[in-house]
This record gives structure tokens, sequence and C-alpha cells, in this order.
């Protein structure tokens, strides 16, 4: 069986295409670095990192976007010998506009190389690359009203203005006339198109609903690629908006996929939300078998609308066994559990010694352009994480160094290694809420002196409480009560509207001196609940 989640933690905006035996998920990763991750596998069940591909600052460079910016939306295709991966990224998303530039990239095969990227267009978010069967590329994206207000638009949200299409050529660019083909359905919000084509149908999937709880993915066709539409008897192929009970909720945002046997899927994101709906692990990739009806759309198999926890595999192979995974930082790259925030420039955040791994000290963990920051995704509901920092001198408050459950710059908790006013080394939490603007950092718990030497640090997370612990010797010891995990979610703090990743856990260091003091990380390890 296929257990879903397929992808678990933050790995929204399922972009699915098979090639040979190989099936292949390209999924949104934001404002972390490198940009997009690219899953692998040969049965559906069991998926590996195949690549992150925006990997140079002449790919990508996200320094200065907000959070919940820089890339959504990936589309993944192969036709030509290549691999095609369409992005977009977003430079701003707060208000009217929507500063969003799309690209393309290719490569031979998928660990690349990645080509330098070719600019599209900027008229809207969610960019799509259709390869036709008589040669023809059409590129897809949404169209953004910023003068919604007064014109144009859905009547649900009007800043939606349907899908746009045109021809786009490898060597000319976007070529020939653009045409606002789909509306979308009375839902509204219609984004994320795809076409898949069968039995002379040009078959458009969208995602609508807005990526919450209305989430859902609608479906359409017509006999031309320009339309017109027809929109699905049911409207929606998968939702959960109606099924509030069901394990997976916020689901939409898909693709269509074919076996080589001529069985369907179709990904989708969703979300675990624990009691009062907040989802730490943001927004997750699964998959649903789907099958064709004589009346040629596609329905979910089974004839439900929401997908299950389970699902049918293509063929009998167990999952692998979910371990707790731990890391000396000893080799030469970054372990692919982890990223980065914004930069291309890696080494001026953190570099790899050989013994560990050191975090070089720079903005503080609100900033949007450089901020030393190694985090990994938080998978499941309960964890216990655990880092040791070998060496670390700081000499002001203004220097710290520690382990964190981290969101974004105002949804975070850490535990942190500082300096006292006389400059003695201390143990405390820094935590922001989740308000922010109006919200501030606050210290809950009590300050620890340190002596010199390594210092150990954990924090056990419990679906909406996290508490943590340190040791320099003996047995570990809580520090600072019990703590809200529950902000560390896409809806805590200012809500789902403004938040589209998902918890982190990690090691970070600051340094507001500007003189980037240094700190030196030998352990991390990540423990599921159980393991």
């Amino acid at each position: 069986m296929i257990q879903n989640p397929i992808l678990p933690g933050f790995n929204p905006d399922p972009s699915i295409c098979r090639v040979g035996d190989d099936y292949f998920i390209a999924t949104s990763t934001f404002e972390w670095y490198p940009g997009v991750q690219i899953h692998r596998s040969q049965d559906l069940v069991n998926w590996d990192l195949a690549c992150r591909p925006l990997s140079r600052a002449a790919q990508l460079d996200m320094r200065g976007n907000p959070d919940s910016g820089g890339i959504w939306a990936p589309c993944l295709s192969y036709a030509d010998g290549l691999f095609w991966l369409v992005y977009t990224d977003v430079k701003r998303l707060d208000g009217n506009f929507k500063d969003a530039h799309n690209y393309i990239v290719t490569a031979p095969v998928i660990e690349g190389p990645w080509s330098d990227p070719i600019y599209v267009n900027s008229s809207g978010f969610d960019p799509s690359l259709f390869h036709d069967a008589d040669g023809r590329k059409y590129f897809m994206n949404v169209q953004w009203n910023h003068v919604s207000n007064s014109v144009g638009g859905h009547p649900k949200h009007p800043a939606f203005d349907g899908i746009l299409l045109q021809e786009w050529h490898p060597e000319k660019g976007l070529i020939g006339p653009v045409k606002n083909v789909f509306a979308g359905s009375s839902h509204g919000l219609t984004e994320a198109p795809h076409i898949f084509t069968r039995n002379g149908y040009y078959y458009l999937t969208t995602a609508e609903g807005g990526t919450g709880y209305e989430h859902t993915v609608t479906l359409a066709r017509a006999r031309d690629i320009w339309g017109p539409y027809e929109l699905h008897p049911n409207l929606h192929v998968l939702t959960a908006k109606d099924a509030p009970d069901n394990p997976l909720q916020r689901v939409g945002h898909g693709q269509i996929v074919d076996t080589p046997d001529g069985a369907f899927y179709h990904t989708f994101l969703c979300s675990r939300p624990l009691p009062g709906r907040f989802s730490p692990m943001g927004r997750e990739t699964g998959i649903a078998k789907v099958e064709w009806y004589a009346d040629d759309w596609l329905y979910l198999s089974g004839g439900d609308i929401a997908p299950a926890l389970t699902e049918v595999a293509p063929e009998p192979v167990e999952r692998r066994p979910v371990v707790a995974r731990e890391t000396e930082f000893t080799g030469q790259d970054l372990p692919d559990d982890f990223q980065w925030l914004r930069t291309p420039y890696p080494e001026r955040i953190f570099t790899l010694t050989g013994n560990g791994l050191r975090l070089i000290g720079r903005e503080s963990l609100g900033s949007w352009f450089e901020q030393s920051l190694v985090a990994r995704r938080q998978e499941h509901p309960a964890y216990r994480a655990e880092t040791t920092i070998a060496a670390f001198a700081p000499t002001t408050y203004q220097q710290a160094a520690g382990l964190t459950t981290y969101y974004n710059r105002h949804k975070f908790h850490a535990l942190m290694i500082s300096a006292d006013d006389n400059g003695t080394r201390c143990l405390s939490i820094q935590s922001c809420a989740g308000d922010w603007p109006d919200g501030a950092l606050s210290f809950p718990g009590e300050v620890i002196p340190l002596a010199d030497g390594p210092v150990e640090l954990a924090v056990a997370v419990d679906h909406a409480q996290q508490q943590f612990y340190y040791r320099q010797s003996g047995d570990w010891l809580p520090i600072g009560p019990k703590l809200d995990a529950s902000i560390i979610s896409d809806e805590g703090g200012r809500g789902e509207h403004a938040s589209f990743t998902g918890a982190f856990v990690g090691i970070c260091a600051f340094d507001q001196t500007g003189q980037g003091c240094t700190a030196d990380v030998i352990r991390f390890r990540y423990a599921p609940e159980g393991t």
C-alpha cells in the first residue's frame, strides 16, 4: 500500500511526471535554498530526494524575498530528451501586487547539470509548460489582477483573473497571441494549471478555493487547447472541504500521471492538522488512484472525493521503516536533510570543516537577507532533536547560537547560547509568538550560566507542545516552560493566508556586532517518536 503523505513534511504543490519506470515529483521550496525539491520513485511508495536543481546565483537569488515568497509551484516535465523545470520566484506577495517572475531551466538527466534560466514572463504565478504531440509547447500561468477592486477578475476573489495560455518556443520565447482560456468554477481562486491529453481531449487540472481548508482539485476539458473548457460534472476531482473529519485536509493542487501498465494516479497537496487546525508539517504531498469512467471524466477510485491515508500501489511493495537520522557533519557537503534560507552564497553563513559544521553568525533570526540557519523539515507530529555545540565563545548578548524550531521570522522558539552583561556565557530561550508586527521577542524561563566547553541542546516536540533541554554533563535538564508548538505552523500567528511553508528544526547563529562570531556544531539527531 501507499502511505499518505508520500512526501511528509513541507513539500507542497506537487508536479509529477514519469520517464520510463521512474516517477519524479517537484515541490515548492519558497524561501528555502537550494530551490525546488525533486524526488524519485519506481513504485510510488518509497521516494528519495534526487536533486535540488536551483543551486547557484545565476538561477536563484532570494536575498530580500519575504517569508513565503521565493519558489512557488514548479512544473516538471520531460520532452525532447530533456527535463524541463518551470518555476516562479516571488519577490512580493502582500497587498495588491505580486511581483512574480517565471523561468525555465533544463537538464539532460535529473541530477543535472541544470541550465541557466530562461526568463518567460511576470504576469502571474503557478507556471506550467505543456508539450503537445505535434512538438509545439504552451506556457500557462495564473493572471494576477492587482486592480481587481475596479475591473475584471473572478467574483469570489477578483485578483485571480483566470489562466493565461500562450505558445512558447525554446529559441524564440513566447510567440503568438496570449489568451485567457479558463476563468475557473464558482469556487474561485483558480490556479495551478496543468494539461494532460487523452482520447482527443485536453484536460486542464487546476487548484481552487485557496490553499486552506476549502482547497480543491478542479478538472475541465476541451477538444481544442484554446478552449472552450467545460467543467467536470462534480466540479472537483479531489477535495476534503466537505469532509472535516478526514485525516488529510487542505487537499488540492496536483497533477495526473499514468503508470507503464495504464493505471492513473493524481498527486495532491494536503496537511495533517493538529486539533484546532494547526499544521506544523505544512502542506505535504499525497497521491490517489483515479479512474476514467465511460464519460471520459476522471474520478477518484472507489467513488469518494476525499483521499485516504492509504492507497493501492501499482505493485505490492513495502514502505521503508521510519528511522532516526543522525549526522556528525563530517563530509564535504551538507546532508540532504538540511537547507538554509535565501542566499546563493552559503559559504558566507556556514562551512563544512571536515570535523563538523561551522556556523558564521550574520544577521538576526528575523532577517530576509543573510541568516545563518541550517535546518531540516519537521516530518512527524512528535519527535526529538538533539545537537552539540562544540565551540562557541560569545562576548556580548548580540552574539548567540543554538537550536531552534522555526517557521519564519515571526514564528520560532530558540534555545540560545549567548553572553550576559558581564560577557559570561549563558543559556536562555528566545521566542517569537507569531503575531508580528504587533508582538515582540520574548524570553520565557530562566537564564542558565554555562561552564566552558561543549553544550548539548535538545527539543522534544509532542504535537502542540515542546520542551527544551540542555546538558554539559550528567543528565539532560529541562529549561524553561513547555512552549506552544502550534504557533510553528501554517495557521499559527498571522495564519494560513501569509504562511505557506512548514516547521523546521535546526541550528542557528547570529552576530549583530557584525564580526561573524562562529559556532562549531558536531552533531545533529532527528528522531521521530518511537525510534
